[in-house]
């Protein structure tokens, strides 16, 4: 089973930017649909962001015209760009990848956004 992992979270300051990507390891898989997740210290995971197998898009409105997913088939790669960060989006985000009838979970990014 090919294993999606995260990259692209670090340290950032509120109002900053940073782009996260979810990619296929050693292997290559094919998006059916996609999507990303985050989960604060003592919260539940949450949906922040999705795309169906028709391309629509799903966002959370807490991350409604700052966030943006996408993807790239040719690299088997989901794309979460993270803009006007807030103290709010720190967390840890997980990717999700629905390829053919698999459902794949990455491992995780921390991201933190600083005052």
């Amino acid at each position: 089973q090919v294993q999606p992992v995260e990259s692209g979270g670090g340290l950032v300051q509120a109002g900053g930017s940073l782009r996260l990507s979810c990619a296929a390891s050693g292997s290559t898989f094919s998006i059916n649909a996609g999507a990303w997740y985050r989960q604060a210290p003592g919260k539940q995971r949450e949906l922040v962001a999705s795309f169906s197998t028709d391309g629509s898009t799903n966002y959370a409105d807490s991350v409604k015209g700052r966030f943006t997913i996408s993807r790239d088939n040719a690299k088997s790669t989901v794309y979460l760009q993270m803009n006007s960060l807030k103290l709010e989006d720190t967390a840890v985000y997980y990717c999700r990848v629905f390829s053919g009838f698999q459902n794949l979970w990455g491992q995780g990014t921390q991201v933190t956004v600083s005052s």
